[in-house]
C-alpha cells in the first residue's frame, strides 16, 4: 500500500454523516469500474472473510443494485442500492437500505454521493453517507464500518495495482 496516498473517515454526528476521502494509485476510469461494474464490486468490496455477491445491478438512474455479503459459514446481509444520480466518471449518488432476501427495505437507510477526480495519476473518491437517523449512523459505527470499509479499500488497492 502506498502510504503517501489519502485515507481520511470522518464521522460528523450533528449531521448523521459520514465523510471519506480515500485516494488510488490509478487511471480514473479503472477506479470508476471498480465503483460500478458488479464483477469489479464483488472482488473487493467486503472485508475479508465476507464476500460480497451481486444478485443483480443496473447502473442506471432508477436502476438498482441488490447483493449480499456473505460470511463464511454462508449468512448472508442483503442491501438494495437505488441509483438516484449518475454523471460519468466524476459522481453518482445511490440511496442504501439493508433488506431481507425478498428485497424488502429495512428503513431508514441512507443516501451516498461518490465524487471522482484525477490528478497526477491518483484518482480520489470523496464520500459522503447521510443517515436518515442517528441510530443508524450509531449502529454502522458500532457494526465496524470503518474498519470493515478500510479492509475493503485495501482490496480495491491490491485489484487496480493487479489490473495494471
Amino acid at each position: 500500500m502506498n502510504n503517501d496516498l489519502q485515507f481520511d473517515f470522518t464521522v460528523d454526528k450533528s449531521t448523521k454523516t459520514v465523510f471519506i476521502t480515500r485516494e488510488f494509485a490509478a487511471e480514473l476510469p479503472l477506479v470508476w469500474d471498480a465503483f460500478t461494474k458488479p464483477e469489479l464490486l464483488d472482488r473487493w468490496v467486503a472485508p475479508k472473510p465476507f464476500v460480497s455477491r451481486t444478485k443483480y445491478m443496473d447502473f442506471k438512474v432508477g436502476g438498482r443494485r441488490f447483493y449480499a455479503m456473505v460470511s463464511p459459514e454462508g449468512q448472508e446481509r442483503w442491501s438494495v442500492q437505488e441509483y438516484t444520480s449518475i454523471t460519468p466518471k466524476t459522481n453518482f449518488k445511490m440511496y442504501s437500505a439493508f433488506a431481507d432476501q425478498d428485497e424488502n427495505r429495512e428503513l431508514p437507510g441512507s443516501e451516498w454521493n461518490y465524487d471522482f477526480s484525477q490528478q497526477n495519476g491518483v484518482t480520489k473518491v470523496a464520500i459522503s453517507i447521510y443517515n436518515e437517523s442517528l441510530a443508524r449512523l450509531e449502529k454502522m459505527i458500532e457494526m465496524g464500518f470503518k474498519e470493515g470499509f478500510a479492509m475493503s479499500v485495501d482490496n480495491l488497492e491490491k485489484l487496480l495495482s493487479d489490473s495494471k
